[in-house]
């Protein structure tokens, strides 16, 4: 196995969430059943619910399960579509993740007005831009707390002060799952109204995701369920749930609850010393949004004269899984939207890779990726056509 340095991608499940998982197989009920086998089971979600929302710092009830991030960022965006028409003005960025983007895209094709703030070389959005943006007829504002690609986190108080400011009545969105699990949310005392959330990116299995919904029995009637059926998640989300995912969340996330803090700077240095490392001995670099404030574990950096798919081959023969970006455009030849926004120049979005720390690495793998790294860039800046 590789020396895995792609947690913004997907995490390793927590030992705790493995053996829950293990624990619950037996578990086969339908927990919308009235018979004990059906009661036991949602006795049992009810109690990874509550490890959830204690991780959070949020109401049981304005918790609702979906398979996935990108699913809650499409249940809110896509609601739009049946506001008023004098509301259906959306206001984002164009560092968003391209689940956030691509609905955005297809909410302009279906007549709703789109406004994409831009964002400075450190990855942070134009403050003043995003003001002119507003206005009263601003129905939603979708904007990530932290990028998947760079870590970047935006001043989200900031942020809500201007949204609260010029257009008071518009719905405030974040899209938190680069967020929860490497940095500690507070959903209860956060300012935003609603947010997306993934398990997978915090240890637990992919195909559970969180859309969280601030009073959400008061505000219900702003949001239209993407799925309709059944009368789960308060007839929210149809679809029986995926009982054995929110089990291992809920272990995930007690797990996590006694962790993180210490996590929080142990994952800080591993990244802080690796790219001091990389400022050392090797040159022609950036380290995108380095001056801006990030989750811990992530470090984009930017190889000059150089393709970022060869070096993360090279690395990966040589025992180090890292990425180019984003998961999610895997098999694309488009340079990272991210970083043509910080940019503008292909050939620096091209040049990047993405290495993301996570609670099962440790600062003694770094010594040997430098090693590697080192050599690997030497090697192919001697052959690249773009070098001096």
């Amino acid at each position: 196995m590789n020396v895995y340095l792609d947690n913004n991608a997907t995490t390793p499940i927590h030992p705790k969430a493995k053996s829950a998982i293990i624990e619950f197989l037996d578990f086969f009920g339908n927990p919308s059943s009235m018979h004990s086998d059906g009661r036991i089971v949602k006795e049992k979600l009810v109690i990874a619910k509550q490890q959830i929302a204690d991780f959070l710092n949020a109401s049981l009830d304005d918790i609702i399960f979906t398979s996935c991030g990108s699913e809650s960022n499409n249940t809110i965006l896509k609601s739009m579509l049946f506001w008023p028409k004098e509301k259906q003005n959306l206001v984002t960025t164009n560092i968003e993740h391209p689940a956030n983007l691509e609905t955005a895209k297809f909410l302009e094709k279906n007549g709703i007005k789109v406004s994409y703030i831009e964002v400075n070389d450190d990855g942070i959005i134009d403050l003043n831009q995003l003001e002119k943006s507003l206005t009263k007829d601003t129905g939603l504002v979708s904007i990530m707390y932290a990028n998947n690609e760079i870590g970047t986190i935006q001043p989200i108080d900031k942020i809500a002060k201007i949204v609260k400011e010029k257009a008071p009545n518009a719905i405030f969105h974040t899209d938190a799952v680069q967020a929860a699990g490497k940095i500690k949310l507070d959903l209860k005392n956060s300012p935003f109204d609603t947010a997306s959330i993934s398990g997978h990116k915090l240890y637990a299995p992919k195909g559970i995701g969180i859309l969280y919904i601030r009073d959400f029995d008061k505000k219900r009637k702003s949001f239209t369920p993407l799925i309709h059926g059944g009368h789960q998640e308060k007839g929210f989300r149809a679809g029986t749930e995926n009982t054995i995912g929110i089990i291992a969340l809920g272990a995930a996330c007690e797990a996590l609850q006694s962790e993180i803090d210490v996590e929080i700077e142990r994952i800080k240095k591993i990244r802080d010393y690796f790219e001091n490392k990389v400022i050392e001995n090797i040159k022609d670099i950036i380290i995108n949004g380095k001056n801006s404030e990030r989750v811990p574990g992530t470090s984009n950096i930017t190889f000059k004269y150089v393709e970022g798919e060869s070096i993360l081959l090279k690395l990966d023969l040589n025992g180090f899984s890292v990425s180019t970006g984003s998961a999610c455009s895997t098999g694309s030849l488009e340079p990272s939207h991210v970083l043509m926004a910080l940019h503008k120049k292909p050939e620096i979005a091209h040049g990047s890779i993405r290495f993301s720390f996570g609670r099962e690495n440790r600062i003694e793998q770094v010594d040997k990726l430098i090693e590697i790294l080192v050599k690997e860039i030497d090697i192919l800046r001697k052959i690249s056509p773009l070098s001096k």
